[in-house]
């Protein structure tokens, strides 16, 4: 059996150096999802001695011990963390940033977009995926939707989901001689950004372009709305308008090529929206029925055999597959008792 992608050497414990000054930092996550989110750890800055660090990790022991252990191997420790630049609100990338900065001081970036999810979360004093789970029903998928609703979501923590000290537009940010120009990509989420290094040509992708597997689309704690796929899919080819860079993801190793992994994408989306549009056929469905057609993950998995979790991001990724043929004009949609259904133009 081939192993899983996150299962491989890149998510092993320890510091892997990218080029002088730039370190790619493993940490745990406690769950059977993802095993791994990379931190990016820059140091000797011009006018700081300090260490920018790039997204956070989840606000677990393990991950807290695993970050004091590289910085050690490089000679550094926790108080040294000035900055944190997070890409965006989920739990696997914020929550250890708002711990660091209670413990050190450190100042936590995030990207404007995420606010309403930030503020959502305050009002509702839960963490669940409230604008994903509004997303279900009008896929046709309630009773999928209330079971995601009942699960443990963790316990809701408010003291993890602060406000960071600065919310990040398109702008320049500069750390004494290194410029990171931040690059505003919705689709994952709202308010997802990406750090770009042009001087070093080095790209902090988050979970926006990943070398192994493709992203979920639209998980949104803050209402839903917009059109998430087609705003990924706009925020990927904004990437090949900037001259290539190494890709530095939040999961999985390191890669040389930036573009080369986008032209993937957007080739395995047109793949997925052509498959999704075979699907729907000659008669008219909801989202979760045209996913319950569709094969899963590169094994494709039947969709009976996900879980929960990762059949309630199937259901509302098709949704937005479904939504982009709409711009396409190769289907229409009419939103009947609360559910979105789909046709086939001719």
């Amino acid at each position: 059996m081939t192993p899983r992608f996150d299962q491989g050497p890149w998510a092993a414990a320890g510091v892997q150096t990218v080029q002088p000054g730039v370190h790619r930092v493993p940490l745990p996550l406690p769950n059977d999802g993802l095993h791994a989110v990379n931190v990016y750890l820059l140091e000797n800055l011009a006018d700081d001695d300090g260490i920018v660090m790039i997204d956070g990790g989840w606000a677990i022991p393990e991950a807290r011990k695993a970050l004091e252990e590289a910085l050690a191997a490089i000679g550094r420790d926790l108080g040294d963390i000035s900055h944190i630049l997070v890409t965006h609100i989920h739990r696997d990338h914020y929550t250890n940033a708002v711990e660091l900065r209670r413990l050190l001081g450190s100042r936590v970036y995030l990207g404007a977009g995420e606010r309403p999810g930030l503020e959502m979360l305050d009002r509702l004093g839960s963490d669940e995926p409230t604008g994903s789970l509004e997303t279900l029903r009008r896929a046709g998928a309630g009773e999928l939707a209330d079971r995601i609703k009942a699960m443990d979501h963790g316990g809701y923590d408010p003291s993890v989901w602060e406000a960071p000290d600065r919310w990040l537009g398109a702008e320049t940010l500069r750390f004494g001689d290194r410029e990171l120009h931040v690059v505003p990509t919705p689709g994952h989420t709202k308010g997802h950004v990406v750090y770009l290094d042009e001087q070093r040509g080095l790209l902090f992708s988050g979970d926006h372009v990943l070398p192994h597997i493709t992203p979920s689309i639209g998980f949104e704690l803050a209402e839903p709305g917009g059109r998430p796929l087609a705003d990924y899919l706009d925020s990927l080819r904004l990437m090949t308008r900037y001259a290539d860079a190494r890709l530095l993801p939040a999961h999985g190793p390191v890669a040389d090529s930036t573009h080369t992994r986008v032209a993937e994408l957007l080739t395995h989306h047109d793949d997925r929206l052509a498959k999704s549009l075979t699907a729907l056929g000659e008669g008219t469905l909801d989202a979760h029925a045209v996913a319950r057609r569709l094969g899963w993950t590169r094994r494709e998995v039947p969709f009976g055999d996900l879980t929960a979790f990762n059949q309630m991001l199937a259901v509302n990724e098709t949704a937005a597959h479904l939504d982009v043929l709409v711009l396409q004009g190769r289907s229409t949609r009419a939103f009947v008792d609360g559910v979105n259904q789909y046709t086939r133009a001719h």
